[in-house]
């Protein structure tokens, strides 16, 4: 009987030895592929925040405006510049007109006592002249459109919108706040693009590659997933050891946040690792 016992405990010794010889178990945490660092691309001031630490936004939804005092200068500067060349286009435009309707009738009254040639002449240089100027006036009122226009769209980067949707994890600005270009004042993180990360030894890198599926398990919500291996970073960690690799695994449970803590179970074939071994 007791030999029988013997027996089986080795029989299941060995078999939990063989099994947990074949898997490697690490923790790792719950990160985003597609993480936006949002700023401004002009300095000014904050008029109004519309979003909070943990609200979640779409597409397009907005984000802050700010207020800037140059860019209204400017807009009225280029408005005005353009109102004024509409304005003397249309003069020239008239002028040409007229002297247009002066040469009709000159033709038609060339028996009469005036200088038909010397007024004809002269009617000829104003029109090419008039009409020199109305061809720069077309010009003025083209470039000044376009300029109206790009500081139009200037003025649209002063309402700040979400690139894209996700949940906002960090604010660094409030209504009055001075924004720099180049500074990020919030932090967006999409919750459709999550991956796992994790550190694995580099004792153990030979026994893992891109592609192999692993099973992993977020505590917090009880929740267990399968996934596989994204990619593993070439650059170790000089301190520890140890490699980077990413899991990328579909998210089924709207519970699931970047920064949880995941268990995460990596089976590998001994007989792949021993040949590499041997072959050694």
């Amino acid at each position: 009987m007791k030999k029988t016992t013997l027996s089986a405990l080795l029989i299941s010794s060995l078999l939990t030895s063989t099994l947990f010889a074949n898997t490697i178990n690490i923790t790792g945490t719950i990160v985003s592929d597609n993480k936006k660092y949002i700023g401004a691309r002009y300095m000014g001031y904050v008029k109004e925040v519309y979003v909070n630490i943990g609200d979640k936004v779409k597409r397009e939804d907005d984000l802050f405006k700010m207020e800037s005092a140059e860019f209204d200068i400017l807009k009225e500067q280029v408005n005005l510049g353009l109102e004024q060349a509409e304005i003397l286009t249309d003069v020239y435009r008239s002028k040409l007109d007229e002297i247009r309707r002066n040469k009709a009738l000159l033709s038609r009254n060339k028996n009469s006592t005036f200088n038909f040639e010397d007024m004809n002449e002269n009617l000829s240089i104003s029109a090419e002249h008039t009409s020199s100027m109305l061809k720069a006036m077309k010009a003025m009122v083209k470039s000044a459109a376009q300029k109206a226009k790009e500081v139009s769209i200037i003025s649209h980067y002063l309402e700040v919108k979400a690139p894209s949707s996700g949940i906002i994890v960090q604010k660094n600005l409030h209504v009055g706040d001075m924004v720099m270009p180049g500074f990020p004042v919030m932090i967006l993180v999409d919750l459709s693009h999550l991956e796992i990360e994790a550190q694995i030894s580099e004792s153990d890198l030979l026994k893992v590659n891109e592609g192999d599926f692993v099973k992993f398990e977020i505590p917090s919500i009880l929740y267990r997933g399968r996934g596989r291996i994204k990619s593993i970073v070439p650059s170790a960690n000089p301190m520890t050891h140890t490699f980077t690799i990413r899991i990328s695994f579909e998210r089924k449970d709207d519970k699931i946040y970047p920064g949880m803590y995941t268990k995460i179970l990596l089976e590998y074939d001994p007989s792949i690792y021993n040949r590499k071994m041997t072959s050694y």
